[in-house]
C-alpha cells in the first residue's frame, strides 16, 4: 500500500514537472514579449538641407542633414532616406531650385552625375568641361568634392643633361580657383594606373584656352589638385592662370651649389623679326 502511493506521488510530481516546462516552452522571451508590444514606428529620417542651398550648387556632405518626418506625410514623397547609400548618391548632385534650411531633398529636386544633360546643366554660359586622371595621392586621397575650387598644379621632369640638376624638376601652376563639377571613379581612357592604385577622374570646369592648356599638360608631367580656401571673397568669377614656376633648387638651394645661373651662363637665340630668347643654363 505504501508502494502504490509513493508510485503516484512520484508520477504526480513528474506531471506538474513536465506541464511547468511546456508552459515556459511556450512563453516569448521577455525582449521578444516587448518588442511585440511596442508601437509601429510614428516617423522616419529623410535626408534634408542643412542650410539655405540655392539652385545650381553642387552639394557637398555637409549640405545635407537627417530630418524626422511622419511615415505617412505627403510631403516626404519622393524623399531619400538618411542612409550611408543615400548621402553618397547625393553627393555632387546639381540642385535644381532653391533650397531652405530644414527642406526635404526629393529626387526631382536634384540632378546627379549620371543623368543625362548633367555636365550642359552644371556648366555656367561659355565654360567648357575637362577631365584630368588622378590617384590618391594627385587627387588628395578622396578629399575633394564636387563643388570646391581647386589649383591645377603640373610638375615636370625636363631631360636635358646640360642644364643644372636644380633646374632639371620645376612645378608651375596651370590653373587658378577652378570648380570641380564631377568625380568619377573610372580611369580615364589612355590613363594607365599603378599597380593597386585606386584612380579616379575628376572633371573641372574651364575656359576654352585653358581646357587647351590643361590638354598640354596631361602630356607634359605629372598633375596634381590643390584646394583652395571656402572663402570666395577673393575669388574671380572665372578660373586663371599663373605663369609662376618653381624650380627645383627653389625647394632644395643645395641642388644650386655652383650652378645658381647668372649673367654668364645665358644664350642668346636671335629670330628673325627682331625677337630674341635668352636661355639661362
Amino acid at each position: 500500500m505504501i508502494l502504490r502511493i509513493a508510485f503516484f506521488m512520484l508520477m504526480a510530481v513528474g506531471l506538474l514537472g513536465f506541464g511547468t516546462v511546456a508552459w515556459i516552452s511556450t512563453r516569448p522571451p521577455p525582449a521578444a514579449a516587448a518588442a511585440a508590444e511596442e508601437p509601429p514606428p510614428t516617423t522616419k529620417s529623410v535626408l534634408a538641407a542643412s542650410h539655405a542651398v540655392r539652385a545650381g550648387v553642387l552639394l557637398k556632405p555637409e549640405d545635407l542633414a537627417s530630418k524626422a518626418v511622419p511615415v505617412n506625410d505627403p510631403a516626404a514623397d519622393d524623399s531619400n532616406p538618411d542612409s550611408a547609400d543615400a548621402r553618397r548618391g547625393l553627393v555632387g548632385a546639381m540642385v535644381r531650385r532653391s533650397l531652405s534650411a530644414g527642406d526635404i531633398v526629393r529626387n526631382g529636386d536634384v540632378m546627379r552625375p549620371g543623368d543625362h544633360g548633367f555636365l550642359a546643366a552644371v556648366l555656367e554660359p561659355g565654360m567648357r568641361a575637362v577631365t584630368i586622371a588622378v590617384d590618391n595621392t594627385t587627387g588628395l586621397a578622396g578629399l575633394i568634392w564636387p563643388g570646391d575650387q581647386v589649383d591645377l598644379i603640373l610638375t615636370q621632369t625636363i631631360s636635358e643633361p646640360n642644364l643644372p640638376i636644380g633646374h632639371r624638376v620645376a612645378a608651375e601652376t596651370v590653373l587658378t580657383d577652378a570648380r570641380v563639377i564631377a568625380i568619377d571613379q573610372q580611369i580615364m581612357q589612355g590613363a594607365v594606373a599603378a599597380p593597386d592604385t585606386q584612380a579616379k577622374t575628376v572633371t573641372l570646369e574651364v575656359t576654352e584656352e585653358q581646357a587647351e592648356r590643361v590638354s598640354v599638360a596631361t602630356r607634359l608631367g605629372r598633375l596634381s589638385l590643390s584646394v583652395r580656401s571656402a572663402d570666395n571673397s577673393q575669388r574671380s568669377a572665372q578660373p586663371t592662370s599663373s605663369p609662376s614656376t618653381t624650380w627645383a633648387v627653389d625647394v632644395s638651394p643645395a641642388l644650386g651649389t655652383g650652378t645658381q645661373p647668372n649673367a654668364d651662363n645665358v644664350i642668346r637665340v636671335f629670330q628673325g623679326g627682331g625677337d630674341v630668347r635668352e636661355f639661362r643654363y
